[in-house]
C-alpha cells in the first residue's frame, strides 16, 4: 500500500471509528500482514529502503534511532510488523504483574486540530507472565525493550515488590526494561519520582538485576545484566529533574526515557478539551517541552547519561531536534498515528538527510550538538 492511497482509503475509516477501536484494528491488520507471503511483500513496500544508521547504545546495537514508544503495542503482537516497516526499536507494554482491564472507556480522544492524543488507558494489559512469554517467540528484528509498571491497586508502599516481580518475569524475554513512575492514569503513581521513593525502588531493581544476571552460567554476569532505564513526566521542574539524574547516575541506571505524556493542555487549539476529562496528553503540544526536559538532563549528566526522547515526533527534523537536544534514541506513538504506515520510512529518510546536511556523519555525531552543554 502506498502512503497516499492509506490517507485517502484507510485512514479516513480509522478516523471515524472509535480512537481505541482504530487501534484495535491496526494491530490486528498488522499481525494479519506478516501471516501470508502478499501481507508481508507489502509491509516490505511500505518499508522500502532504510537508510542505514546504526546507533551504539552501551551493549545494544539500533539499526536505526527510530523507535516505538510503550502504549502501542502493549501486549508485544505486532514486535516484528512494527521492526519490519522500519522502526529500530519497539518498546512493548507498560505491562504489570497482574493483568489489568485499565480505566473505563471511552479513554482515548482525539485532537486532530492539535495533532494530539489524549489518553487514560490505565496500563491495560495482558500480565507480565503472558507478554513475556510472548516475546520469546518472537522473530526478533529489532532491539525489544519492555516497560514495567505497577498495578492499580498496590499501594505504593507495596510497589517496589510489584515491580520486582514484573521485573523477574520479563528479565530473559527484554533487551532493556523501563521502569514507568510517570503515567498520570495510575493514582499516586508519580509520587514514586520523589527522591526517597525513586532511590528505594531503583536500588532494588538494580539489585535484582545483578542477582540474576549472576545466577546465569552460560555467559558472564557483565554482559547478562540488562540495560535499566527509567521513564519520567515532563511536569517536573528542573531541580526535580536534577534530583532524578543525580539518582540514576548514583546507582547506574542505564538511561532516562524523557518523557512520558503531560497533564498540561496549556496552548491547545482544540475548544472543547476539558469536556474529554483527565488523561495524558501526546503528541505535538509536547515537542517543545520534551525537548527541554532532554536538555536539563543532558545538562546534569555532562552527557554521561543515555537519553530517550519521546514526544511530539512527526518528521525527521523533529527527531534531529530531539538528538540535538541531548537524545542518543528516539520514540514515536502520536507521531506514527497520524503518519500511517510510511511513517518510519519516512522519519528515518528525512533525518538522514539532515545529518549529511548539516555536516555530520552519523547520529552519534549530533547527539546534544544543541543543548547548550560544553565540555570546554
Amino acid at each position: 500500500m502506498t502512503d497516499s492511497a492509506y490517507r485517502r482509503l484507510i485512514f479516513p475509516l480509522l478516523k471515524s471509528l472509535d480512537p481505541e477501536t482504530a487501534h484495535d484494528r491496526t494491530l490486528a491488520a498488522l499481525a494479519m500482514a506478516q501471516s501470508n507471503p502478499a501481507g508481508r511483500a507489502m509491509l516490505r513496500a511500505i518499508a522500502g529502503t532504510i537508510p542505514m544508521q546504526p546507533v551504539q547504545v552501551g551493549k545494544l546495537r539500533f539499526p536505526n534511532p527510530l523507535g516505538v514508544a510503550a502504549g502501542l503495542d502493549k501486549n508485544a503482537v505486532v514486535v516484528d510488523r512494527l521492526a519490519s516497516i522500519g522502526f529500530g526499536f519497539v518498546e512493548v507494554g507498560t505491562v504489570t504483574l497482574e493483568p489489568q482491564k485499565g480505566n473505563d472507556k471511552p479513554r482515548l480522544f482525539r485532537l486532530p486540530q492539535d495533532h494530539a492524543l489524549i489518553n487514560r488507558l490505565g496500563f491495560n494489559n495482558d500480565g507480565a507472565a503472558r507478554v513475556a512469554a510472548r516475546l520469546r517467540k518472537v522473530d526478533r528484528k529489532c532491539v525489544i525493550g519492555v516497560n514495567i509498571g505497577k498495578n492499580k491497586d498496590v499501594p505504593n508502599e507495596e510497589a517496589a515488590e510489584n515491580y520486582l516481580k514484573s521485573f523477574d518475569l520479563v528479565y530473559e524475554a527484554a533487551d532493556y526494561i523501563a521502569v514507568n513512575i510517570s503515567s498520570p492514569n495510575t493514582p499516586n503513581l508519580r509520587e514514586l519520582q520523589r527522591s526517597e521513593r525513586l532511590e528505594e525502588l531503583l536500588g532494588l531493581l538494580q539489585a535484582r538485576n545483578r542477582e540474576l544476571a549472576n545466577a546465569g552460567s552460560s555467559e558472564s554476569a557483565e554482559f547478562r545484566i540488562k540495560p535499566l532505564l527509567v521513564k519520567i513526566a515532563p511536569d517536573l521542574s528542573e531541580n526535580e529533574i536534577g534530583m532524578i539524574v543525580d539518582i540514576c547516575l548514583r546507582l547506574k541506571i542505564d538511561g532516562i526515557i524523557a518523557t512520558n505524556t503531560t497533564v498540561s493542555r496549556d496552548g491547545l487549539k482544540t475548544a472543547n478539551v476539558n469536556d474529554l476529562g483527565p488523561g495524558g496528553l501526546s503528541g505535538k503540544p509536547l515537542s517543545g517541552r520534551s525537548n527541554e526536559v532532554i536538555r536539563t538532563i543532558f545538562r546534569h549528566s555532562k552527557g554521561k547519561l543515555p537519553i530517550i526522547g519521546v514526544g511530539g515526533i512527526f518528521t525527521g527534523q523533529d527527531a534531529f531536534d530531539k538528538i540535538a537536544a541531548g537524545a542518543c534514541l528516539v520514540q514515536a506513538y502520536t507521531g506514527f498515528v497520524y503518519g500511517g504506515p510510511s511513517f518510519a520510512r519516512d522519519v528515518n529518510a528525512e533525518l538522514a538527510r539532515l545529518i549529511k546536511a548539516r555536516g555530520f556523519v552519523s547520529v552519534d555525531e549530533v547527539v546534544g550538538s544543541d543543548s547548550g552543554h560544553s565540555d570546554s
